[in-house]
């Protein structure tokens, strides 16, 4: 498959940017959004529930958007049981997965291709983080952080 062309991935930007401006002004659970000036690149911070405020970063590539929050740090207690928890929850989550990344912290991500963003599309992808994040943060904080009492 042929990459889009430069036209494609600047509507592609664009269509990213306006959203996310459009997000910020209506979404109450859309606390801010900045742009990389260096790369197609956004980090929207959020408000939620179970988590008090994390970060989405959002990432237009050359073939795929890439969509990414940071969970959790490494557990502190109960590793196996904390991993084994994720393997679980990791099953049933639909365009995203858990992945472990730099200093063995856990992450949640996905990408779709290019040509496949719309604004239906980013909004499934936000709603998606969001509801993910809510389902798996407090559990897996339980589990491997026994200090945790909420």
């Amino acid at each position: 498959m042929k990459p889009p062309s430069p036209a494609r991935l600047a509507s592609a930007e664009a269509l990213v940017t306006d959203w996310l401006d459009a997000e910020l002004a209506r979404n109450p659970s859309v606390a801010a959004v900045e742009r990389d000036p260096t790369q197609r690149r956004w980090y929207v911070r959020i408000t939620g529930e179970d988590k008090d405020v994390w970060t989405a970063w959002l990432t237009l590539g050359q073939r795929t958007f890439r969509f990414e929050t940071y969970l959790m740090p490494a557990p502190e207690d109960n590793a196996e049981r904390f991993y084994a928890h994720l393997l679980r929850r990791n099953r049933n989550l639909t365009g995203l997965h858990l992945e472990i990344g730099s200093e063995e912290a856990v992450f949640l991500a996905g990408s779709v291709a290019v040509e496949w963003l719309t604004e239906a599309e980013l909004d499934r992808i936000l709603g998606s983080l969001y509801a993910a994040v809510e389902l798996i943060f407090r559990p897996a904080l339980r589990i491997g952080f026994t200090r945790f009492k909420g």
